[in-house]
Parts: C-alpha cells; sequence; structure tokens
C-alpha cells in the first residue's frame, strides 16, 4: 500500500484477431484473461474506440496484477470474484504512492511538480495523477457492474459507489451549472482544469526553434486548427481542401470525417513542405520522418521535435497546450470551438520566404 513494492510485470495487452476484439489482456502464460476479455467485447459492442478498450485492458491488469502480487506476498489466492474494499484500498493506497515508471527523467531534468518559470505550467509527478487513479477505479467498477448484472463476480461491487453524485447527476440539464457533491471513498480530489493557453511572445519564440517547413506547417495547424495530435498525423493528401483553407480529420470521440478550418500560413508551409519532400504514397499520411527511408511521421516523433525547443527555451510545452491555444481563441476549449484562421494570422510569424510570394501572388 505504501508503494514499496514493485508489482510484478505480469501479463500483457496484446493486439486481438478481430474488429471486434482489437486489443485483449493475456496472463503470465500467454493465456487470455477471459472476464476481462468479455467485458472488453461488450465495451467495443457499445461502439467505443479501439484506443478505449485497449485503456481499459490497462487498467484492468494493474488490478489484476496487484490481486497476483497480493497471492504471491500472502500464498493467498485472491479470486477476482471474491475481492473486497480492502482490496480496493490496496490499489489505491499503491497508486499514491509508487512512482510512474512512464515518468522516468534523464539526468539534469527538472525536479518532479516543479513550475516552470517561462510557462506557469508544473512538471509531471513522479506518481500516478489523481486523474489516473480515478480513471483505474471508474474502470474496474464498470467491471465489476457487468458480471454481477449477468450473475458473475462478488454479490457487493468492491469499489465504494458513490449515490449522492449519482441522485445529484441524474436529473441535470447540461445547461445548468455542475453541483456539488461528496466524492466516494477512496476517490481521489480532482483539480479543476484551466484551458491553457500559449502567449504570443513565447509563441513566436517555439514557433522560431522549428527547424523545417514540415514542423513549421504542424505547429501551425495545431494551434490554428486545434486538432488532436493523432488525428493532424494521421492526414493525407486527400484530406485537404486547398481552396477552401481546411483539413478532414478521423475525430477520436465521433470517429467520424469532420472538415475543420486552419490558418492561411499552414496552408502555406505545408507546401514549401511537399514541394521539397514530393507527395506521399498513395493512402499514407502527408507527414514523414525527414531522414532515413520513408515513413509516416510518429507521435513520439513529433514529441521529440517539442522537447528539442523546450530544451532551447527552457520551456515545458505540449502538443496538447497547442489544442487548448486553438480553443481558447474562441472562448473554449475542444472540438466546437477551434482557432478563427483569420485570429491565428497575427501568431504565424512571417519570415519565411514562402509567406512573401504567397502574400504578393
Amino acid at each position: 500500500m505504501l508503494g514499496r513494492r514493485d508489482v510484478p510485470q505480469i501479463g500483457a495487452v496484446v493486439a486481438g484477431s478481430t474488429p471486434l476484439m482489437p486489443y485483449v489482456v493475456v496472463d503470465g502464460a500467454g493465456a487470455g484473461v477471459d472476464v476481462v476479455n468479455r467485458y472488453l467485447r461488450d465495451r467495443m459492442l457499445g461502439d467505443v474506440s479501439p484506443l478505449t478498450c485497449r485503456s481499459y485492458g490497462y487498467d484492468l491488469l494493474r488490478w489484476f496484477r496487484l490481486l497476483w502480487l497480493l497471492w504471491l506476498l500472502w500464498l493467498l489466492e485472491v479470486d477476482w470474484g471474491e475481492a473486497t474494499e480492502a482490496e480496493t484500498a490496496v490499489m489505491v493506497g499503491w497508486l499514491r504512492n509508487a512512482g510512474n515508471p512512464q515518468r522516468t527523467r534523464r539526468p539534469g531534468s527538472p525536479q518532479p511538480g516543479s513550475v516552470n518559470v517561462r510557462t506557469g505550467k508544473p512538471e509531471p509527478g513522479a506518481g500516478y495523477a489523481p486523474a489516473t487513479i480515478a480513471h483505474v477505479l471508474t474502470v474496474v467498477s464498470g467491471f465489476y457492474d457487468f458480471h454481477m448484472h449477468f450473475g458473475g463476480g462478488p454479490l457487493l461491487n468492491p469499489l465504494p459507489q458513490n449515490t449522492s453524485r449519482r441522485a445529484v447527476l441524474s436529473h441535470r440539464s447540461p445547461l445548468e451549472d455542475p453541483r456539488p457533491h461528496r466524492r466516494a471513498r477512496l476517490r481521489p480530489k480532482l483539480a479543476r482544469r484551466m484551458v491553457r493557453s500559449i502567449p504570443d511572445g513565447l509563441f513566436e519564440e517555439l514557433f522560431a526553434q522549428m527547424r523545417s517547413d514540415r514542423d513549421r506547417a504542424l505547429l501551425a495547424f495545431y494551434v490554428s486548427s486545434g486538432a488532436r495530435a493523432s488525428e493532424l498525423l494521421g492526414l493525407r493528401m486527400d484530406d485537404i481542401d486547398w481552396p477552401g483553407k481546411k483539413i478532414h480529420v478521423i475525430s477520436k470521440g465521433s470517429r467520424l470525417r469532420e472538415a475543420i478550418p486552419a490558418s492561411p500560413y499552414a496552408f502555406v508551409y505545408l507546401a514549401c513542405y511537399l514541394g521539397k519532400a514530393g507527395p506521399p504514397q498513395d493512402g499514407t499520411p502527408v507527414w514523414r520522418a525527414l531522414r532515413g527511408p520513408e515513413r509516416p511521421l510518429t507521435y513520439s516523433a513529433m514529441r521529440q521535435v517539442l522537447e528539442r525547443a523546450n530544451a532551447l527555451l527552457s520551456t515545458n510545452w505540449t502538443l496538447h497546450d497547442l489544442r487548448h491555444d486553438g480553443g481558447q481563441a474562441r472562448g473554449g476549449s475542444g472540438r466546437h470551438a477551434r482557432r478563427d484562421p483569420d485570429d491565428h494570422a497575427a501568431r504565424a510569424p512571417d519570415h519565411h520566404p514562402a509567406v512573401y510570394d504567397a502574400e504578393a501572388g
């Protein structure tokens, strides 16, 4: 519970073999964990995205790894169907105290949780974020609700339930302000998220650190369209509406093809990039690696571009900050608050020769 012992890395989330099961959870022997995979299949029947299925799989794998660890420590098998609030408390205690392996930092990196003096943003903590803990609890609770609905599992959900929250939200209009309610036991306190934006001066500095037309185009598209990182990286040639200055992306939520406006400057930099790199092969993404064999630009590679600029500027901007910045200009956040391309014109540095050529033409 104090996070002093590592949970054994038993089992994994692997790709499935059918569209209905894009990801499955397997145990240490490579055999599928049937009770988990049945729940994931039910979620897919409810039309969740494959990435949601993958996220749920990892959350449930954490829970089962904990149950397997308790068996190793106590030599007493804790069956998933006999789990109680005691096991839930152990999991929450471990998540609150253990280090997050994905937050491992290089020597010389800022201290976890420290605030960047230039951006005002805190660095990620060394452990699991409260939102991650809350997500795990929600997924595990839904897992037990599913099996209890069909007569399996324990008589009571081992995750503490919050009846007051359900009562408050049951008849709430979307137009009403959120009503206060008590948290369920073991639930972490979640801070209200503030919409972030990048000040104009710092954005100019960040843009100046982009080394290629590809990176300049990507940054301009991110900040003007408000598209998610994965949505924009999957852009193909037939997704670009050059006359209308729009791009078509597959929404992460609805998984529908949507047209969103972007800055004219973004299309100028995109044209410069394609003029040098050439058009991509049919059916492949527009954004490609600049070195080595031709291959699509990955999220990790794009994040490295931003981290390199952050190291030079002593900042800690993320790709998600660019999306927030796109929503801030319209007084909100998310897909319905895209930055107006005309608003972005003042943000896009015009020192590139192609910008002068485009304006002159």
